[in-house]
């Protein structure tokens, strides 16, 4: 009986061990699959709990905006007198203020867009044909909470908006840092693919995280500026566009006899141009191309490496090194292509400026609804159209590759190299063959059949026929073999277009369509309307000319000078105008024949202005 009851005991303790093991099993998986799902579902989180704080920093700071109208119900209440006016998150049309500040703050909104839009498109309760309208609702949730990121740059009241821009970014970076370390080296364990996937997610993050960290420091700095000038009793003036004024200046300015001294960059990589400065929407656009192409270029690495790594094979090894070549090529393409943006943003605005249109299309007259749209549009499309770019040139270079390895490499490691040439020679001997035909014509028509030059000093001989019954007998003997020349010329010309037209796919400043059919790129002509609204909006000589008729007019106004009553200051004026005239005249005497003439000016004076407009 005892013996008995000691074995029910040791059998109930053993049971209740097991049991107390399987709970303890499945309350750790419990907390991993929360854990993993917490990881997965941070962006929603962060999202919605930033979107409290957010609308009242908007509502602080609209309430701090006024206002030029004041309507009746607001008269009864100070407080609110021209109050709760619209904050302006960031001005696209030529700012030239915190250019590298908002294109930080895009790449820091980036990520949380792009998480929240494709799980919002990648979940199964969400009806098909309601994905897009959720889509567009999750991206207008973001905007909203990460909208004090751009109103705290952009506020007038620099203080307050740095205050709340560094308390707002400052939570937003822990947050993110805390994620990281927290998702991406705490929970992860083990060896499968999701777990891969959470250990290898901090290349996504690491940009953000450089992002916000670099809006913490521009707040902080934004704050000891506004400290500074609280300290000095110093009040903001109205604004000057200093870098326009510089501009016209330079124009003014007659040469300089001794050349600005430049660095090695600035004279051979880029021609630096002390005047010239890219508005923000650039600054912005090419930020987030980088910041684009990096992701993609992470994300291709990070499956290719889990997918390509266990392969073991000689074959499977020259696709994982052709793949991992390709790459690396278009991200170097995709590089200079973005360079390129700013390059050609640079001429091309250059040029209209100083009334050179030679790079848009022939009859081209500006629509100005395709101005208004290419501000609106070009920042998403070069973005879209630089990753695009990249993806489809990188599989075409992948093909390619994977061409010269299977027609060039494998062959010589099998048989040699002497081999496989004698070989590629045998099969490319037509090719080569048509090829000498071509250059023959060619040959013949430059010696034989043109007449020698009239004179030594010509580059070349004038278009006559010399030897003409030889010609037409080469023509007749030709005729027929220039249709097969005409099909491998053909063939050329596809490789060529499809080459060009890849290459430029991603760089709209360019049209990739033949000359006149321009109009069928729209994102060329995108383009063109971004460049031609920034050169109506952001023309230094206009800008300066509105300023300071606006500031001296408002000046002349406030002293009475344009008083009719007022008559000392008018004659003052007149007397102005004339040597300021007179001055003119005689530093530009060819401005005489252009002035109006009146009735009794003889032939004598005008002969005079002649003979100073020539000699001068």
């Amino acid at each position: 009986m005892e013996t008995n009851v000691e074995n029910e005991m040791d059998s109930s303790e053993t049971n209740d061990g097991e049991a107390i093991n399987i709970l303890a099993i499945l309350f750790d998986s419990g907390n991993a699959t929360g854990s993993h799902q917490y990881c997965h579902n941070f962006v929603e989180l962060q999202v919605k709990l930033s979107l409290l704080p957010s609308v009242f920093i908007i509502l602080l700071l609209s309430f701090k905006e006024r206002r030029k109208k004041i309507h009746d119900c607001e008269r009864h209440f100070r407080c609110l007198r021209g109050r709760f006016s619209f904050v302006i998150p960031l001005d696209f049309t030529g700012k030239m203020q915190n250019r590298w500040s908002y294109g930080f703050a895009f790449g820091s909104v980036t990520p949380f867009v792009i998480k929240l839009m494709s799980q919002t498109l990648l979940t199964a309760y969400v009806p098909p044909y309601l994905k897009a309208l959720v889509a567009l609702l999750a991206a207008l949730m973001v905007s909203i909470a990460c909208m004090p990121l751009f109103i705290c740059l952009s506020t007038k009241h620099r203080l307050l908006g740095g205050v709340l821009g560094l308390l707002y970014s400052l939570s937003w970076f822990v947050a993110q840092l805390c994620n990281l370390i927290f998702c991406r080296i705490l929970i992860p364990k083990g060896d499968n693919f999701q777990t891969f996937r959470l250990r290898s997610g901090w290349l996504f993050d690491a940009p953000q995280l450089l992002c916000l960290g670099f809006l913490v420091c521009r707040f902080g700095s934004i704050i000891v500026k506004g400290v500074q000038k609280r300290l000095r009793n110093h009040c903001e003036q109205e604004e000057f566009k200093e870098n326009e004024y510089k501009y016209v200046q330079h124009l003014l300015r007659r040469s300089a006899k001794v050349p600005v001294e430049k660095s090695w960059f600035q004279r051979n990589m880029y021609k630096w141009d002390p005047y010239f400065k890219f508005p923000n929407r650039i600054i912005a656009t090419v930020v987030l191309c980088f910041y684009a192409l990096y992701t993609a270029v992470t994300f291709e690495m990070i499956y290719s490496w889990w997918l390509i790594s266990p392969l073991l094979n000689t074959d499977l090894d020259y696709v994982k090194y052709t793949w991992y070549s390709s790459i690396a090529c278009a991200m170097l393409t995709s590089v200079i292509h973005i360079s390129q943006v700013l390059v050609c943003y640079r001429k091309h605005i250059k040029s209209l400026r100083a009334g050179d249109k030679k790079h848009l299309p022939k009859n081209y007259k500006l629509d100005p609804d395709y101005g208004v749209v290419g501000l609106l549009k070009y920042p998403g499309h070069q973005i879209a159209f630089t990753v695009w770019g990249y993806l489809i040139s990188q599989l075409v270079m992948f093909a390619l590759g994977l061409a010269f390895v299977f027609l060039v490499i494998i062959p010589i490691s099998d048989k040699g190299f002497v081999r496989w040439l004698e070989n590629t020679a045998k099969n490319l001997a037509n090719f080569f063959t048509l090829l000498a035909l071509m250059w023959l014509q060619r040959l013949l028509s430059h010696i034989f059949f043109l007449q020698d030059k009239t004179s030594p000093t010509d580059e070349v001989k004038p278009l006559a026929l010399n030897n003409r019954k030889a010609f037409h007998n080469i023509n007749y003997f030709f005729f027929f073999f220039n249709v097969i020349l005409g099909i491998m010329s053909c063939l050329f010309r596809f490789i060529k277009s499809a080459a060009v037209c890849l290459i430029f796919l991603s760089r709209i400043e360019r049209p990739i369509m033949p000359e006149g059919f321009e109009k069928q790129d729209l994102s060329y002509y995108t383009w063109l309307g971004m460049i031609m609204a920034d050169h109506h909006h952001t023309n230094p000589v206009l800008l300066c000319f509105c300023h300071l008729l606006s500031k001296h007019t408002s000046e002349s106004l406030q002293n009475g000078e344009y008083s009719r009553l007022n008559a000392e200051p008018l004659a003052k004026n007149r007397v102005h105008t004339r040597w300021l005239l007179m001055y003119t005249l005689v530093r530009n005497p060819k401005l005489i024949l252009l002035r109006k003439k009146r009735e009794h000016k003889n032939d004598n004076e005008l002969a005079f202005a002649w003979a100073i407009s020539n000699t001068a």
